[in-house]
Order: C-alpha cells, then structure tokens, then sequence
C-alpha cells in the first residue's frame, strides 16, 4: 500500500466507518474524487474484506458527455470487478415540478436513489468523495447563508447510512494518487464556474484568502470543523442528561413546563426548543427561537406561531406544541 491507501484504511479503522462484510456503495460520479474513492477501496479490500458495489447517477444536465461519463464508470468498474448500478433522471423536468433549485433536486434524486440500493441488496453504507476541500467549501457557504455555531461542524465522516472516508484527506493527495496509479478520470467544466454559489466559493473565494493568508485557510477551517463537533458531541451528551433528569423538558408528549425553562440559561433554553420542535418535525430558525424565548417574559395565553398548522400555546404552567388542522 502507498501512503495514501494506508492513510485512508487508518481512518476507516479509527472512525469505524466500515465493518467486515459489510456491503458498500460507492457513489462515482467519473471525477477526480470518485475515481480515487474507487481505487482506494479496491486497494483496501484484503485489509477490510467488504463487498463494494458503485451507483453513478446520470442527471442528464450535460447532454452527450453525461451519457458519456456514465459509459466510462461502467467501463471503469467492469476492469476492476466491481458491480455498477446507474440511473438516469429528467433533472431539469423535476426541479420545475419541485420548484427547487438544480442542485437540490439532484440532490434528493441521487439519496432517494441510494435509499433504494441499499434496501433492495442488503447494503449497509453509502460512500462518497468529500475531502478537506469540500469541507471547507461546505463550512464557507454554511457561513454565509446564517448558520448557527454548531452549523461550522461541516460535513461530517459519518452521518447516517453516508459515510466519508476521505474527510482527512487534501484534494491536492487525491490529484497525486491519480497522477501515481494513472488513474482516468472525467472533467465537469461547469465546476469550474461561479455559479452556483458553491463552484464561487471553490473557485473564487478560497483561492483568494489562501493566496493572501499563505494556505492557512484550509487547516484552520479544519480545525474549527473538529472544535464544532466536539462541541456538538458534549451537548447531546449535556442535553441527554439534562432532559432524563427534567422529563417536563423532553416535550415527548408535545409539553413544555415552563418552571424548569425559566430556569435555564438562554443557551439551554433554545437548544430544548430546538430539541423540542426537532422532536415534532417542526423546522426552526434564530427569529423562531428568540419568539419562544420572549415567550416565556410574558404570561399564560400568550401563543407563538410557528406555521400555519402548528403553535406553542402558554396555558396553565406549560407551552403546549399543538397541530391546528
């Protein structure tokens, strides 16, 4: 093994991220990336004997050379032994009936299409490409958009059934592990733009900061990525103990008792109403939580709107979570 096989069978090992005999899917999209994902676990399969199996997904946003990136992952895993599922979908067709963006709906089309896999062949995990790069990408665009603190967590090695072996790794070792196995691999001119917002953070923004600051952004992202989520880590642990020992906080019954919130500092406070509106399938946002705050500095038969089905009523010495119909 070379040093990049052996540094991505360590962090498999040490994040137990794949067990033996577990069933993989490999998401391959024909990049840079994907193709070294690929490769990597091939290379790795005597050391952690696991099936792996590959999923391309055709978006057909690309007219012939997406067709043409689909018959060359199917050529790829064919010379390595490896079975390819492929699917193709109307992209366009989909985002217009959805009223969502392009990258979201091939988003909820490629996991939808995972969930699928893995249900009809037994398989465990969904593995995919994101390296260091991504990560901080991820953590930028978070950051502009509004996220809270723990939203600078990134993307994580392990959400889920999606796991993603290569989270440690710098997209300039991926390039030089396809330089050195001579790997072949697709090129997708349209990450080399400014839109979305995504290709402008990638290829505008972070070029910009690490060209002035000397290439410190990257690792200094990192290391606020691994800070958010040990944090994120001590408060589920925190919160767990908090609402075992003050069941009027749990809101499994859809009640809050306002005698143990009032209590708690305004940390704790919004991070049981996120638990709480978490628990009803209710999404919330910072102008959602300072209203339930406030709510408290009120009185009973006080009311928060949350949506037009759902509110927090005051009554009595409790906030009641109630669906309107």
């Amino acid at each position: 093994m070379n040093v990049l096989e052996k540094k991505f069978l360590e962090q498999i090992r040490i994040r137990q991220l794949v067990s033996k005999e577990d069933h993989v899917l490999l998401a391959v999209s024909g990049g840079s990336d994907s193709m070294a994902l690929l490769h990597l676990f091939c290379a790795i399969r005597r050391a952690v004997p696991c099936r792996i199996s590959a999923v391309h997904c055709n978006f057909r946003l690309r007219a012939e050379e997406s067709d043409e990136d689909e018959r060359f992952v199917q050529e790829a895993c064919l010379a390595l032994g490896v079975t390819c599922y492929t699917v193709g979908f109307d992209t366009l067709k989909m985002a217009g009936e959805w009223k969502t963006s392009i990258e979201e709906t091939a988003r909820i089309l490629r996991y939808r299409y995972f969930d699928t896999l893995l249900s009809e062949h037994g398989m465990k995990v969904v593995a995919t490409g994101h390296h260091v790069n991504d990560n901080a990408e991820t953590m930028l665009f978070n950051l502009f958009r509004g996220t809270s603190l723990l939203g600078l967590r990134g993307i994580r090695a392990k959400r889920g059934k999606i796991i993603r072996p290569l989270l440690l790794v710098h997209k300039v070792e991926i390039l030089g592990y396809i330089d050195e196995k001579h790997i072949a691999f697709r090129i997708d001119a349209t990450n080399f733009g400014i839109d979305p917002d995504r290709n402008f953070i990638r290829n505008r923004i972070i070029p910009l900061i690490e060209e002035r600051f000397s290439h410190k952004l990257l690792p200094s992202l990192q290391r606020l990525s691994e800070q958010a989520g040990e944090l994120e880590e001590f408060l589920e642990l925190y919160f767990e103990n908090l609402l075992a020992d003050k069941p009027g906080l749990s809101a499994s019954n859809g009640m809050l008792e306002v005698k143990d919130l009032v209590l708690l500092s305004l940390f704790e406070q919004k991070e049981v109403f996120k638990r709480a509106l978490r628990e009803h399938d209710v999404k919330c946002d910072s102008k959602t939580l300072d209203q339930l705050v406030r709510l408290l500095k009120t009185q009973p038969g006080r009311m928060v709107r949350l949506s037009a089905q759902i509110v927090v009523l005051w009554k009595g010495g409790t906030l009641h979570i109630l669906r309107q119909s």
